[in-house]
């Protein structure tokens, strides 16, 4: 699975950032949290493409659900 989150402590002190990018990845849930629409998070930060903020979506899914086993 590609990792469209990047951890380096020369950017942005080590907080996860959108590969590439300075935004963190906290701002998607930040957004989205408040009901904004994934579009206007694009919107506001166009260094952020579609597929690297599903991409996101997709590990932290990916993360909470590896260890569930079905009741």
């Amino acid at each position: 699975m590609k990792s469209y989150i990047s951890r380096n402590p020369e950017i942005m002190s080590g907080v996860p950032c959108f590969v590439g990018t300075r935004v963190p990845v906290q701002n998607l849930f930040d957004y989205l949290e408040s009901s904004f629409p994934l579009g206007e998070f694009l919107k506001q930060f166009p260094t952020v493409s579609e597929e690297a903020a599903v991409g996101v979506l997709e590990e932290a899914k990916h993360s909470l659900l590896k260890d569930e086993t079905p009741a």
